[in-house]
């Protein structure tokens, strides 16, 4: 398969950034940043993925600026857990996924373009690769990360 290209990303990669962390700039509700916050209690946040790889793609992070997992607090760690269990309750109940990807990528070299530690939640289907990825090498959303976040945002409203 060929790479895979985003052009959009490329923008927000040389864009002038605003000032701080994004991930603070979402926990603070900047007008900076896109609000895609689906749900935020007194430790974590969990947040849409602005350039998802599959609808639902999920960013759960402590509200404390931490670089490296170590740096967790024992509390923050179980808050952690527990919104995962959250983010996967309200995803298999909206997008019914067969699968996850779930894992914190730590550090620029391992992927991070964040340096605000973040546990990704990716759903994952059956036969994903449509010939447009076959062929082109490129990756087809099959839902605007907008209409995601409605949905989302009603899930996680639903769970208790």
């Amino acid at each position: 398969m060929g790479h895979f290209f985003n052009f959009k990303k490329l923008h927000y990669v040389q864009e002038k950034k605003s000032e701080g962390c994004v991930l603070c700039l979402i926990r603070d509700k900047s007008p900076d940043v896109e609000n895609l916050l689906v749900y935020q209690n007194n430790l974590v946040g969990i947040s849409l993925n602005l350039y998802p790889y599959n609808p639902g793609h999920l960013m759960i992070f402590p509200l404390r600026h931490v670089k490296d997992i170590r740096e967790l607090e024992s509390t923050e760690r179980k808050a952690l857990n527990d919104a995962l269990d959250k983010a996967l309750n309200a995803l298999d109940g909206l997008y019914k996924p067969k699968a996850y990807n779930i894992g914190f990528n730590m550090g620029f070299a391992a992927g991070a373009s964040i340096e605000h530690i973040h546990q990704h939640v990716i759903p994952r289907y059956p036969n994903e690769i449509g010939i447009a990825e076959l062929m082109g090498g490129k990756r087809v959303l099959v839902e605007d990360p907008f209409t995601s976040l409605a949905g989302l945002r009603k899930a996680f409203a639903a769970l208790p």
